[in-house]
């Protein structure tokens, strides 16, 4: 199957998305930490779909798919390096919990605390939460 063959083959570099609610690609919280399937069907529930068309990559919430496919939160951080982008204010929260927070699967960005190689590229909305230390 695909998911076996993409299991064979490390991921070098991974890029990825950090939600409104925490979200890592599509992993909504609480997520599993613990699934082996490097690819996941997802659904996307309203507030993750009314992201998607206020960021502008839809023009009504009709045109948001319900489901997307995404890598499994364990897929993500076996990848040797790993990319976010995560701008505008209405993703500060989930900035400063993934960052400031405890590691946990209802932030499940928070994970990345704990990987040897990610960077995470903020402008200073998504930035204005952070305690600066």
């Amino acid at each position: 199957t695909l998911n076996e063959q993409i299991r064979a083959h490390p991921i070098d570099i991974c890029f990825a998305g950090i939600g409104e609610n925490g979200h890592l690609a599509f992993n909504d919280p609480p997520a599993d930490f613990d699934t082996e399937i490097p690819y996941i069907v997802v659904d996307l529930d309203e507030d993750c779909r009314k992201q998607q068309m206020g960021e502008g990559w839809f023009p009504t919430i009709g045109d948001v798919p319900r489901q997307a496919i995404s890598m499994g939160i364990r897929q993500i951080y076996k990848s040797k390096t790993i990319i976010l982008t995560v701008p505008d204010d209405r993703k500060a929260q989930a900035v400063k919990g993934t960052l400031e927070g405890q590691v946990s699967n209802l932030v499940p960005a928070s994970i990345l605390q704990n990987h040897d190689d990610t960077s995470i590229y903020l402008d200073a909305e998504s930035a204005s939460l952070l305690g600066g230390d």
